[in-house]
């Protein structure tokens, strides 16, 4: 993994030429440095487990906007509605009021929004509205998550899913993650505690989306990060369960099938060619967290070719169950 980086965190190089200074910032990971990120989620924009992933993927070196519900819209799937305003309560964990407009930031951090509709629309706005205005373009990956429970198998009821699917259908490749036991759906406020299990559930799955995000971006297979129409599923097993799942070279990311299915021939690796469910990956000994190709149409598993493409670029980065 690429060592966490804040974009103040590099090493200056001056000298003197003529009657100017010239000044050199190298920094320690070029290929990524400053890739633009929309950050979404459907448990709300005030959780412990979003703003983690915000921090680390700032302190990465990432660009990053985050755009989720004011509320918490766990399970609402596909549903989209026009943001509305704050009528009716505030923002989860009374971190707006009520009577607050429909899109709001936090006003130390313009880089943190809310958005008051479904988590797809959260997603759809962080791309179409901020990202050009904060970032100064159009994203080059969306994240969502990671969300405080499992989402394997059927994934059509799923927020976190259902935003990066839209992110994926605005032509931006995507990933939703989601973590089971040890995250818990809390106030961005317990992370000023670090001895708290929630604290350490979500910097913990935080730091290690960052592992799978900075793989598959500095991948040096050719083409775009994701196929067209396609995006990722990845689901972490229990911290709290597992005693041994404590840190991020504890964990290992297996290619996974959102539905298990012996009459279909998946891509051939590990020695076959059909691919765990990602449901049975995740209850295993041995800390292995899924890693799902799906169809956004769909909502399922894609054909062996196009996982094929995905195999390649993140290359010796997945591992195999043993």
């Amino acid at each position: 993994m690429l060592s966490p980086m804040n974009p103040l965190d590099t090493c200056m190089f001056v000298e003197k030429n003529s009657s100017r200074w010239i000044v050199l910032l190298f920094a320690s990971s070029p290929s990524i440095y400053g890739e633009r990120i929309v950050l979404g989620n459907d448990d709300g924009w005030a959780t412990a487990a979003v703003r983690a992933q915000f921090t680390a993927l700032v302190n990465a070196g990432f660009d990053v906007v985050l755009s989720c519900p004011a509320v918490d819209q766990s399970g609402t799937g596909p549903l989209s509605i026009t943001p509305i305003p704050l009528l009716f309560g505030s923002c989860e964990f009374d971190s707006c009021p009520q009577f607050s407009p429909a899109e709001g930031s936090d006003p130390s951090d313009p880089r943190i929004n809310y958005v008051n509709a479904f988590p797809r629309d959260a997603m759809n706005y962080g791309i179409n509205t901020l990202a050009p205005k904060l970032l100064g373009g159009p994203p080059d990956l969306a994240v969502s998550g990671p969300n405080t429970g499992h989402n394997v198998g059927v994934l059509i009821g799923s927020g976190t899913v259902n935003a990066a699917r839209q992110a994926t259908l605005d032509g931006i490749p995507s990933i939703a993650f989601s973590g089971t036991s040890g995250l818990s759906h809390v106030s961005y406020t317990t992370l000023s505690d670090p001895t708290s299990a929630d604290t350490i559930a979500a910097n913990l799955f935080a730091q290690l989306s960052i592992e799978l995000i900075d793989a598959l971006l500095s991948s040096p297979a050719p083409g775009p990060l994701l196929p067209e129409n396609v995006s990722l599923n990845v689901n972490y097993p229990s911290t709290t369960s597992n005693s041994s799942c404590t840190s991020i070279s504890d964990f290992k990311f297996v290619l996974t099938r959102v539905l298990p299915d012996p009459l279909v021939t998946d891509v051939e690796t590990c020695g076959t060619n059909h691919l765990p469910a990602e449901s049975d990956v995740v209850e295993m000994e041995g800390c292995f967290a899924s890693v799902s190709v799906f169809d956004v149409n769909s909502y399922l598993d894609v054909d062996a070719a196009t996982q094929a493409v995905v195999l390649n670029r993140l290359g010796s980065f997945l591992s195999c169950v043993s």
